[in-house]
């Protein structure tokens, strides 16, 4: 079976992102969202992003944004990948020249076949944790129970990850990548260098 793929989001600072790629990471994630205390500018996300070696997937994420400011920093940055995170509609996600996937807020009431449905130009469905008025970042899981096997869309599962219980979540779900933020920080939006690694190492072992 091919490896589980690793994304930690929430990059501020160049140094964090080389100890998440040395930790053996395989996209970092950039969040353009100003209400987010994970929040980078274009300035700084370009910075972050220079520093990187080769190979490492770019991803931005986004909520509601406007179509101008994605394209904008899909070329300055040098972005890889887009996360819309918000109430995207498929045609928004779909204009732009870059792979993208849909995150989608899981609950009791989530139909995710439809999801896939209707995301059906996604390269994967991101699965995090529905929390009213909160686009993400909980730090909260959710039931993977909810989650079927057949899906036809490649998981990419988020919400609450972290060292402790990332090996139980990948052999429940078994998701094509993993995502987490708060899970290996030292404080908010600074990562801690000893979580990166652990975390990295239950998702290989």
């Amino acid at each position: 079976m091919a490896r589980t793929r690793v994304k930690i989001c929430g990059i501020t600072r160049s140094e964090d992102a080389l100890n998440a790629v040395t930790a053996g990471c395989d996209a970092i994630g950039l969040v353009f969202y100003p209400p987010s205390p994970r929040h980078v500018s274009l300035e700084q996300a370009r910075e972050i992003v220079s520093s990187l070696p080769p190979y490492v997937s770019v991803v931005g994420l986004f909520v509601n944004p406007d179509a101008e400011f994605v394209t904008k920093a899909v070329d300055y940055v040098g972005l890889t990948c887009l996360q819309f995170h918000g109430d995207e509609s498929p045609e928004f996600c779909n204009q732009f020249e870059t792979s993208w996937y849909k995150a989608i807020r899981v609950q009791a009431s989530t139909n995710l076949y439809d999801c896939v449905k209707d995301y059906q130009e996604a390269s994967a469905l991101l699965l995090d944790t529905y929390k009213a008025g909160v686009p993400g970042g909980t730090g909260e899981t959710f039931n993977w129970s909810l989650i079927p096997d057949d899906l036809t869309k490649p998981i990419i599962l988020a919400g609450g990850l972290e060292p402790s219980n990332v090996a139980s979540a990948i052999e429940q779900v078994r998701p094509y990548a993993v995502d987490v933020s708060g899970g290996v920080e030292a404080e908010k939006a600074i990562k801690s260098n000893e979580k990166m690694i652990a975390f990295v190492n239950e998702v290989l072992k």
